[in-house]
């Protein structure tokens, strides 16, 4: 399948290259609307590039050096903030703003809430889930998408079956999450704090509730080397899972119908052959990942793609440039299904892989199936234009489609 241009504010080619050399900021809204071209450039430009915005940082933009980086965490470390510039986040993410040996321990804690057989049976109450929302605009014909299902679907199935947390604290926890993940949005730092003192009530709730067996009441009843989980610890671990549990799959859903719209032919084929949707759902996260970039710390001069890198220097692995590098993907613009391997980097590398990946799969391919069974000629809405959220994560800020009206499935159709 040939790439083609959507109606999005992507395809409007590179920023200038004195940009990309020099003046990289990954904050930019330009660098949000333009990604694709940008990193393209900037990995035939300048691999490893020095920018001089935020205090100075290094940016890796190539599959080889990203994934070096991400894997070498005893000289490129995640312990000191994730981002190129101090953070305002109250307490520590835990596992992610932690090394090893420290960050196994945490690790640990999470990891069995989220294998593939961990969260098998929540696939019908996630399909359920899935089929409700689409009923509520399916007979309309149109809707914006991300309000009516990308940002609902991950934080009202992450709610209720990973976290078990009210309903009605979603819209306003979703909003603080949003907002804190851009660091030079002013309202970061009171959303910060806003995400703190939410978890810090809930958790006290859980604590107050009979036993789930779930993923908090493990962490609420960790032991760290022999000790008693510290509040902050546990604060740090809950925000991690919410932020990894909304933003991200949001941003997937709707990156890949943002893509839907601009190349039909991908849908078409995934409703004439259904049983392919898992790998499409793997090519489209190495495509369009949510998850584009996040910084190490480096630990002792060393060198990245020939450039010489100080301690202490910042080091901002693009994520989505080295999914599109054609040394490790051929014809990496291109929706290809017939790929070999698909060792992409939407959720990260090394020790810090995101402990939700299956957790991720298991939503977007859901959520594919019945898109796709029950919705037809997906288009952007004529005359839009598709902004995208800027920083750590991408995702269409709005986007308005349209597509053939059907019925209804759920109790209400009767």
């Amino acid at each position: 399948m040939e790439k083609t241009t959507s109606g999005s504010a992507s395809g409007s080619g590179p920023l200038p290259d004195d940009w990309c050399e020099r003046h990289f900021d990954h904050l930019s809204p330009d660098l949000a609307d333009t990604m694709p071209e940008t990193m393209a450039r900037m990995r035939e430009l300048c691999p490893v590039a020095r920018s001089d915005e935020h205090g100075g940082f290094w940016v890796a933009t190539r599959y080889e050096d990203v994934l070096r980086v991400a894997q070498d965490w005893e000289v490129f470390s995640s312990a000191h903030g994730l981002g190129v510039s101090k953070a305002a986040t109250v307490v520590r993410n835990l596992p992610v703003q932690a090394d090893p040996p420290e960050q196994r321990i945490y690790k640990r804690l999470i990891n069995p809430f989220f294998t593939p057989a961990a969260i098998a049976p929540w696939e019908a109450p996630t399909r359920e889930l899935v089929t409700r929302l689409i009923d509520a605009f399916a007979e309309d014909g149109e809707c914006e998408f991300m309000d009516a299902f990308a940002r609902p679907l991950p934080s009202l199935a992450f709610f209720e079956l990973a976290l078990g947390a009210p309903p009605g604290d979603l819209d306003e926890v979703a909003r603080l999450a949003s907002k804190s993940s851009v660091p030079d949005d002013p309202e970061a730092r009171d959303c910060w704090l806003g995400l703190y003192e939410w978890i810090k009530e809930f958790t006290a709730r859980r604590r107050a509730e009979p036993p789930r067996g779930d993923v908090v009441d493990a962490v609420l009843n960790a032991e760290i080397d022999g000790r008693p989980i510290t509040e902050d610890e546990i604060i740090g671990t809950v925000q991690l899972l919410i932020l990894g549990g909304l933003e991200t799959t949001a941003g997937a859903l709707g990156l890949m119908v943002d893509r839907f719209c601009a190349e039909p032919e991908i849908p078409a084929l995934l409703r004439e052959r259904p049983e392919l949707i898992p790998e499409a759902v793997q090519e489209l996260l190495r495509l369009e990942p949510s998850f584009v970039s996040v910084a190490r710390t480096v630990m002792r001069d060393t060198e990245l793609g020939g450039r010489p890198l100080k301690r202490g220097d910042k080091v901002l692995l693009h994520w989505a440039s080295a999914n599109r590098d054609g040394g490790e993907f051929a014809d990496a613009d291109r929706f290809d299904l017939g790929r070999e391997r698909n060792r992409h980097l939407a959720f990260g590398a090394g020790p810090h892989r995101c402990a939700g990946s299956n957790l991720a799969r298991l939503n977007l391919r859901v959520a594919l199936e019945e898109l796709l069974g029950r919705l037809d000629g997906i288009e952007l809405r004529a005359g839009a234009h598709v902004r995208y959220h800027r920083g750590m994560t991408r995702s269409p800020l709005t986007l308005p489609i349209t597509f053939t009206p059907g019925p209804r499935l759920g109790p209400a159709a009767s």
